[in-house]
């Protein structure tokens, strides 16, 4: 499928600010990519189509699973937002034909991140977090960090997201946990 099928598609199946959401994350995770020395291409693509299944309904969400015998982690059960990550990891393979790895990693992990992630896979996170469309508190200097440290603006927006988290009361997803775990410990092992 070429990206302008992907971009078409994508244009029916999300609402429009998801859609304009998906092309902010598309560019941004280009340039990321660019300053970091990823794979353009790559970061280009999933960018796309990270939130592809994003404006699945809940149930409509459990039956694809079910359909397509894919085993979703027990927090996204508990925390509902989550599905749309490891989902749109199986319909970017399934229905948008992605078959490389790094990017069907980066899709599966965008909303949780995870311990010891790939360089494509930061990109994807962080681009989520501060494209064009984001208007949350603080995301002005995450912009600026995010092109002077990736691995600290990446801490400083999974902290962001913990937050969130535990002022509405929510479940935290493990591998968001480990992630940032690793990433402060990296970083305590480079100021050693």
């Amino acid at each position: 499928m070429t990206e302008q099928e992907m971009i078409e598609k994508l244009s029916f199946t999300l609402k429009p600010s998801r859609f304009k959401h998906s092309l902010g994350v598309r560019d941004t995770a280009v340039l990321l990519a660019k300053h970091y020395g990823a794979d353009c291409e790559k970061a280009r693509l999933a960018g796309l189509l990270h939130d592809c299944a994003k404006n699945m309904a809940f149930e409509d969400s459990i039956k694809y699973c079910r359909e397509n015998h894919y085993r979703l982690k027990e927090v996204c059960f508990f925390e509902p937002t989550l599905i749309h990550a490891p989902l749109g990891s199986l319909m970017a393979q399934r229905e948008y034909g992605v078959t490389d790895p790094e990017v069907l990693d980066a899709i599966y992990y965008h909303t949780t991140g995870h311990e010891n992630m790939p360089l494509l896979t930061k990109i994807i996170y962080l681009a989520d977090t501060i494209e064009p469309n984001r208007t949350q508190a603080g995301v002005e200097q995450l912009r600026v960090t995010a092109f002077e440290s990736l691995d600290e603006a990446l801490i400083r927006a999974i902290d962001a997201t913990v937050r969130h988290i535990i002022n509405k009361g929510g479940i935290l997803d493990t591998d968001t946990v480990a992630a940032r775990n690793y990433l402060i410990t990296e970083r305590k092992n480079v100021e050693k």
